[in-house]
């Protein structure tokens, strides 16, 4: 189970913080499932996309289900071969993805439990890819460096044989609370429909309203989202928690001011407030669509991590904040908060690349304008 650290200060509940002088109250907590690790991986956008899907399968069915993440890791990890293979190595080849993939993956492979798909072998305890990736790198490059001789008609059975081995098999039929699935008909059970979900996002060099490729380095298999306007992002945003809604994030967690061990991000007016606001409440920057936009083409705004929002808290001076659930423990050494951060308005109007969510979510004047 989850740790949470609660505080009883003047008759209200206040969420403490290893920032010793915020005071964080509760203002929408969506039911999701324990924070877990995704240990030495780069796997955290199927970590924090079937979170995600998990607490949309509470909101369904009122049932809480462990997924298995590895499952989808297992299912995508060939198409990113095919993409880097058939490109000719000049893609990327990694162990990052996007929430989008474990939609398609789901589309294409169903769901399961992660007691019937740990990805892990019998001696393991923590997923580590570092060999899996080397392995699977060093294997595609051969194939794709094979000077005046064609592609072997054996490269994806090859691929398949070293995932199978480092992962496990596919399953191809389970049983779960006494009844027999297959990954297909567990989705269905799970009342998951991957057509139901949309990606969001807001910058300014493509149109509005429309949907578009966002070039960043994870998105290998070119997906689209929908386009807003900054503001409208964020309403969308805060629309979706008022309803009930999560979301999976796709966020830039490279700058000092993200802090898991803190539980806290933030976006300071003054630079020397950077590590005064890891403490105490500061002043923060006003973040416009045109400073969003800069900080992206300039590289400040990295494609670096997917965690997933999951309610908003306050602060003893009324600011808002997201309740960000993250994929890196529990472990108090290394996190606050039970392993969520808290991320200010600003952060994520600043670093947040783009966001999933149920297409009922949204708001309805957005639903019209892109014609959903």
């Amino acid at each position: 189970m989850k740790k949470t650290y609660i505080a009883l200060l003047l008759g209200f509940g206040f969420l403490s913080s290893n920032a010793q002088n915020y005071e964080f109250q509760s203002v929408i907590d969506i039911e999701t499932t324990p924070v877990i690790s995704q240990d030495i991986t780069g796997t955290c956008w199927s970590f924090s996309t079937s979170s995600f899907l998990e607490s949309e399968i509470i909101r369904l069915t009122g049932k809480q289900i462990d997924l298995s993440e590895m499952y989808q890791v297992r299912n995508t990890y060939p198409k990113k071969a095919e993409n880097f293979v058939m490109r000719q190595g000049k893609a990327q080849f990694s162990q990052g993805g996007l929430a989008h993939d474990v939609i398609n993956s789901v589309a294409d492979f169903g769901l399961v439990p992660a007691n019937v798909y740990s990805g892990l072998t019998e001696d393991e305890k923590k997923h580590n890819h570092s060999e899996l990736e080397a392995v699977l790198n060093a294997m595609l490059k051969v194939y794709i460096d094979n000077p005046g001789k064609k592609l072997s008609q054996k490269w994806k059975e090859a691929v398949a044989g070293v995932l199978d081995v480092y992962l496990g098999k596919n399953p191809t039929e389970f049983t779960f609370e006494g009844k027999k699935y297959t990954p297909k008909s567990f989705a269905e059970f799970t009342k998951i429909k991957p057509e139901n979900y949309i990606t969001l996002t807001s910058f300014s060099h493509q149109p509005f309203y429309k949907s578009f490729i966002l070039n960043i380095p994870d998105n290998f298999s070119n997906g689209s989202m929908y386009n807003l306007p900054l503001d409208e992002f964020i309403q969308n945003i805060d629309n979706a928690l008022a309803k009930g809604y999560s979301l999976s994030l796709d966020c830039d967690v490279s700058e000092a001011t993200f802090s898991a061990k803190y539980g806290v991000a933030f976006i300071p007016k003054n630079e020397e407030d950077t590590k005064t606001g890891l403490a105490e409440i500061i002043e923060e920057m006003p973040v416009s669509q045109e400073y969003r936009q800069a900080e992206f083409e300039n590289y400040d705004t990295t494609d670096d991590h997917l965690m997933q929002i999951v309610g908003t808290v306050k602060d003893q001076k009324g600011n808002v904040y997201y309740k960000i659930k993250n994929s890196w423990g529990t472990d108090e050494k290394r996190v606050t908060n039970g392993g969520f951060v808290y991320m200010s308005v600003p952060y994520m109007r600043l670093k947040a690349i783009s966001v999933l969510v149920h297409k009922d979510a949204l708001t309805k004047d957005s639903k019209k304008k892109l014609n959903l």
